[in-house]
């Protein structure tokens, strides 16, 4: 029998979801236990879920989202669900994750509901991007059917480009890559990704259904 994203997205899948305040508290906690959300519990595992616990408390308290953006999520018509693969020690979740919460809050038709990469392979495995089981990936769904309207991330496309390009080219170290993609980041605070949503949700809003592996 084939597999479908409608037979791996169910609604008992996201009954089993957690919230963006129940994702954050449960890194903290395993943190506090030297233990990471995946349970790769190496140091330098645990090194990058605490630079991460630093950078979302951090985008918690600054991060803000355009008047332009807000306008269009309150008056947003559909009902949504945003749910987001992540983990814990996954730097590109730390710096969008906060930002995507703070979308969902001003919405009252969308729901953000997390799940962790390595607990459901299945749905991971239906939105690869370029091949690979690259996080955070937002899903939106039609929150009645469960249909999928669309994806989001790893990254937003501006950096994911400069990213790639650098990850590919030989002379430059990986960690050289890595360390230029969290001070674009830093630099950018969110504006690139606010830009994305704002067409996203206009396409959204057509309620066109998509299928994974984008």
């Amino acid at each position: 029998m084939e597999t479908t994203v409608d037979s791996i997205i169910t609604r008992e899948l996201i009954e089993n979801t957690i919230s963006f305040e129940e994702y954050t508290d449960l890194v903290q906690q395993l943190f506090d236990e030297d233990r990471t959300t995946n349970e790769d519990n190496r140091p330098d595992m645990l090194e990058y879920t605490k630079l991460n616990i630093h950078r979302t408390s951090k985008w918690n308290k600054r991060a803000r989202i355009s008047e332009e953006l807000a306008q269009e999520l309150k008056n947003f018509p559909n009902r949504m669900t945003w749910l987001v693969i992540t983990e814990g020690w996954c730097g590109d979740a730390a710096q969008s994750l906060p930002f995507i919460h703070k979308m969902a809050g001003l919405s009252d038709n969308i729901e953000l509901k997390l799940i962790l990469r390595d607990q459901y392979p299945e749905v991971m495995d239906e939105f690869l991007t370029n091949g690979s089981r690259s996080i955070p990936k937002l899903i939106a769904l039609d929150s009645e059917t469960l249909e999928v309207l669309g994806t989001w991330g790893p990254r937003p496309k501006e950096i994911q480009e400069v990213y790639m390009s650098e990850r590919a080219n030989p002379e430059i170290e990986n960690k050289v890559a890595s360390e230029n993609l969290h001070l674009w980041y830093a630099r950018n605070k969110g504006k690139a990704m606010q830009e994305e949503f704002m067409q996203l949700l206009d396409e959204w809003k057509k309620n066109e259904p998509k299928t994974g592996n984008r």
